[in-house]
């Protein structure tokens, strides 16, 4: 499954990326939320893999055959909060409405004055985070994010965004989990993806939307060592410039025992699968994996 989702190409070349950029951000919201049709019209006719990919995986949550329109629904979701990225990353992310559930459990984890690790997926927006902290002058994030099957998109986001190349942090580096462990000293709130695997991480077979899927256990492992709390997080597009987000306690502390560890990380890695599985059901079109998700369980 890595090595399928490494090997996406990225179709967004920089150059359209940047006009895209300029003639929302010049012109208006209006006028790139009409752009949405024609690029989501594009990829429908021109992106044979991810048609495919879409109209599997709706057609698993929904138990018929997707149309083509639901799969132009899909990819139109997935446009949209990308273009709501371009607004976030210009510095006008005040205009983006964000309803918060399960407040409580972070506002409880920055009285604490330590970090924790936010534990995302590849289910509607990871950018909202931002918006959040910036509405909570208090709160910091930073973010392990893989970014070399889309460099391109990458090099576009840190030139809209020169202060992103300081909060992300690259994973599987000799450095990375000594990253982590500096930015949770300070307080921060890491947030790491929990839903791809890299090459020669350790794995857990989980049961997902009917079928085995593996998902990473190394992101628990780094909570176990590190003795930090871990916070599921879910941020779902309801419409242009709205989402809701849902903050859910994981793990308070996941035991560091040696004997136990793998048995313990496990347990809480089907618990985080089977809260996506909920979240998706609920929300098909924010699942933005678009490659065959069970494909090597």
């Amino acid at each position: 499954m890595s090595a399928d989702w490494l090997a996406q190409r990225e179709r967004g070349t920089p150059a359209a990326l940047r006009l895209i950029s300029w003639l929302t951000l010049t012109l208006g919201y209006r006028l790139g939320r009409a752009l949405l049709f024609p690029i989501c019209a594009y990829f429908l006719l021109f992106a044979p893999a991810a048609r495919r990919a879409s109209r599997a995986f709706l057609s698993r949550v929904r138990g018929h055959r997707a149309g083509l329109g639901e799969v132009f629904r899909h990819f139109h979701v997935f446009a949209s909060t990308l273009l709501d990225r371009v607004e976030i990353l210009a510095g006008q992310g005040a205009a983006i409405e964000v309803r918060l559930h399960g407040d409580d459990v972070l506002e409880s984890m920055m009285a604490g004055k330590h970090g924790c690790l936010l534990l995302g997926s590849h289910f509607g927006s990871f950018e909202i985070l931002r918006v959040i902290g910036e509405s909570r002058r208090n709160i910091r994030v930073s973010i392990v994010m893989h970014e070399d099957n889309a460099r391109g998109m990458s090099e576009w986001l840190r030139a809209r965004a020169p202060e992103l190349a300081h909060r992300v942090i690259a994973p599987g580096q000799p450095d990375t989990l000594h990253k982590v462990r500096e930015r949770l000293q300070r307080g921060d709130l890491v947030a790491i993806l929990g839903d791809r695997v890299l090459a020669g991480e350790r794995t857990v077979a989980c049961e997902f939307l009917g079928a085995s899927a593996i998902f990473p256990a190394g992101p628990l492992h780094a909570a176990a060592l590190l003795g930090v709390p871990v916070v599921t997080f879910f941020c779902v597009y309801r419409g242009p410039r709205a989402y809701e987000a849902y903050f859910e306690m994981l793990a308070e502390r996941i035991s560091p025992d040696r004997e136990r560890r793998d048995e313990t990380v496990a347990g809480h890695v089907r618990s985080y699968a089977a809260r996506l599985e909920a979240h998706v059901r609920a929300a098909p079109e924010n699942w933005f994996n678009f490659y065959d998700f069970w494909k090597g369980a």
